[in-house]
């Protein structure tokens, strides 16, 4: 589960490309509610227990607070000065080598992607780094079995039904479920409960080229707005009359590629 800033506002650094989130409002990322949910539910249906991960300043530990407010039980705070500035390569290798520092788990849960940078690949790069099989576009899990699990996918054209063994890796969409309100209950005991801190120390994998910026494959060069668009008069016609319309604007579009 990931941090993300509440509105789609901020500045970047001009030096390094990164978001700067220092003052901004922060929330947890819509996505990955709806994996915690989908883990509440298939341990709910099943039994198991529910460990969340996330990476990302101390603060994000506000993170953690939240999933056992609605019932996860043990929280990871993945937090090292070395982590800073890792594009979606970086940061799947930080969460592999955090997951496996944590032990052995069955079943892996994504949200599709994060508001504040919509790539939806740290899920599939995860996966890679861990060797598991994995699937996209989650849309429904129809059960957990002994051996694996029974799930529905949904592409652009086609909604399938597949199974998995353990263990695997799924990113849920975020309209798949709807999460559970907070426990009054369990909000008053997240407040006391321990936080498992993650830092480069406890990683298998210590060489800090790896993490990070220095282990971002992804480089920014240049930061600039878009341009502004020119304010157009909105027409509204019928028939015929927006036919020829549609005619002279593209005869005039021909003309200036000419």
């Amino acid at each position: 589960m990931k941090q993300v800033p509440a509105y789609s506002e901020g500045n970047m650094d001009p030096k390094t490309g990164v978001l700067l989130r220092s003052g901004l409002e922060a929330v947890v990322n819509a996505y990955d509610m709806a994996a915690l949910e989908t883990g509440l539910q298939i341990r709910e249906a099943v039994g198991g227990e529910i460990t969340v991960f996330t990476m990302g300043p101390s603060g994000a530990e506000q993170v953690l607070r939240e999933a056992f407010a609605r019932g996860a039980d043990y929280g990871c705070l993945i937090c090292d000065s070395a982590f800073a500035g890792s594009d979606v390569l970086a940061t799947s290798y930080t969460l592999m080598q955090a997951i496996r520092s944590q032990g052995e788990f069955e079943l892996i849960l994504c949200g599709r992607q994060t508001t504040d940078g919509d790539t939806a690949q740290v899920s599939g790069e995860l996966a890679e780094w861990m060797g598991l099989p994995h699937c996209n576009w989650v849309c429904q899990i129809e059960s957990a079995e002994k051996d694996g699990i029974v799930f529905w996918q949904q592409t652009e054209r086609v909604k399938r039904k597949l199974f998995s063994t353990y263990p695997c890796l799924l990113s849920v969409e975020k309209d798949s479920v709807t999460p559970r309100m907070p426990s009054l209950k369990l909000r008053m005991a997240s407040r006391k409960k321990e936080i498992i801190k993650i830092t480069l120390q406890e990683m298998a994998d210590q060489d800090r080229t790896h993490y990070g910026l220095k282990g971002s494959a992804t480089k920014v060069r240049k930061i600039f707005p878009p341009s502004k668009v020119e304010r157009k008069e909105v027409r509204k016609m019928e028939g015929q009359e927006a036919a020829v319309c549609i005619r002279e604007i593209l005869n005039e579009y021909q003309k200036g590629r000419n």
